[in-house]
């Protein structure tokens, strides 16, 4: 086991530069750009390149609700196998076989000590009858969440608890993030943006306060020197999937509700989404800089997936207009569209909002409410077209007469309310400038 918990990757081993080197043909300047007409035939040679020794990869993000209410209770619930909810996630997981998994909602505990704890108590013990799943490699760092800002940032008169703090969150680290890999992770060239403020943001879109005729007052100047673009933290985890690195770009947007007629959670919303949207855009994330000082996006020929709850869906719910069709529209993004029967079912069954929705319940993620928002597509795996061919896509959400239903169930939820979603890809075997 101890093996194991060294690939354990904190913030810390990152600045470090610890662990893990770069890989064959791994390098930012080491990935191919085919162009050209497909019935030429050194289009095809490079076709059949690409294809020699690929490798299929199933990349998936679960929302599993595993927060806990106070700090330290987490590691306590996972410190033996006894804890349902933590069987019942584990169990979706090792049903759903990710190679990679982003795990949002996972409250953040230093030195991955919780990650460890997760991977050994309940992943690597068989749940209701599932193969276990063993992930070598895991990715954690520190949380925006109940951070205390020192400023009255929803300003009602009171400077204390989570609305106060830089991302909302009752202690420290509540609400995290933790991405598990079967492959490894390149440790010396992960980078967060964790501390990246919203005012760096060209034309971010700051609230108005609406007592006021002034623009973007929301936040005073002092306030604006600290208020973070993150609600958690945003990461760009590098992962070797054979000679290919495959970038992981990790996210958890703040629900675009819980505040007022400024709308400044359905603003930061939107501004979380539109930094992957600019950071995968040739020129557009230039003003980006990272939490070890590094400016820039990344290279146009990187492979990579965007991975999260958005919180946003693109025709329902509260988030602003738009929001996340910054990425389901960009030109270097797939959207593989999962789908599940369930979800179909779910909207018919309960509906409520539901029912007034114009989007297809079929891509549904998340079983919300049935007064408001109700059940809205949230959770996104968005893979890059550079280098990335979708094979197949999905979200577990079972109809109710399959005996996998018991996992997702009903409110109240025996796991959570969000579903594990997935896309299967086929990797290149071969990286390399083709001139």
């Amino acid at each position: 086991m101890l093996a194991r918990r060294r690939h354990t990757l904190t913030l810390a081993a990152t600045a470090l530069g610890a662990v893990a080197a770069l890989g064959l043909g791994a390098s930012p300047a080491a990935a191919v750009v085919a162009t050209g007409d497909p019935s030429d035939d050194r289009h095809s040679r490079i076709g059949q390149l690409l294809q020699r020794g690929s490798t299929d990869l199933r990349v998936a993000t679960y929302n599993l609700s595993l927060n806990r209410a106070v700090a330290g209770e987490l590691e306590a619930d996972l410190s033996n196998g006894d804890d349902v909810q933590a069987q019942t996630v584990a169990e979706v997981i090792q049903r759903a076989d990710p190679d990679i998994v982003l795990l949002n909602e996972f409250d953040y505990v230093p030195d991955g000590r919780a990650a460890d704890l997760f991977r050994e108590n309940y992943l690597e013990v068989s749940q209701g009858g599932a193969d276990p799943v063993e992930y070598p490699y895991a990715f954690v760092a520190p949380s925006n969440t109940g951070i205390p800002s020192g400023f009255d940032l929803n300003n009602n008169g009171v400077v204390s608890g989570g609305d106060d703090a830089f991302g909302f969150g009752l202690f420290e680290g509540q609400y995290g993030m933790l991405v598990l890999s079967k492959f490894p992770i390149v440790t010396d060239e992960v980078r967060t943006f964790q501390n990246f403020l919203w005012k760096d943001m060209p034309g971010a879109l700051l609230p108005d306060d609406p007592a006021t005729p002034a623009a973007a007052d929301w936040y005073s100047p002092e306030e604006l020197e600290v208020v973070r673009l993150s609600s958690k933290s945003h990461w760009d985890v590098p992962i070797e999937v054979g000679r290919s690195t495959v970038h992981v770009l990790a996210s958890h947007p703040t629900p675009p509700t819980f505040d007022g007629p400024e709308d400044r959670n359905g603003l930061r919303n939107h501004d979380e989404i539109r930094f992957w949207a600019d950071y995968v855009s040739p020129g557009k994330g230039r003003y980006i800089v990272d939490d070890e000082g590094g400016r820039g996006g990344l290279h146009p020929t990187e492979p990579f997936v965007i991975m999260g709850d958005q919180n946003a869906d693109p025709l329902d719910g509260d988030s602003v207009d738009q929001a996340i069709d910054q990425l389901l529209d960009h030109r270097r993004i797939t959207d593989p569209l999962p789908t599940s029967e369930g979800a179909v079912e779910a909207a018919a069954l309960q509906g409520g909002a539901s029912a007034a929705h114009v989007g297809d319940p079929a891509y549904d993620t998340a079983d919300f409410a049935d007064t408001a928002p109700g059940n809205l597509r949230a959770d996104y795996v968005l893979p890059s077209r550079v280098l990335l061919k979708v094979r197949d896509a999905g979200v577990f959400w079972p109809e109710q007469a399959d005996p996998l239903s018991r996992l997702t169930g009903v409110f109240p939820f025996p796991s959570s309310d969000h579903r594990l979603t997935w896309v299967d890809l086929r990797v290149p075997g071969w990286t390399g400038w083709i001139s």
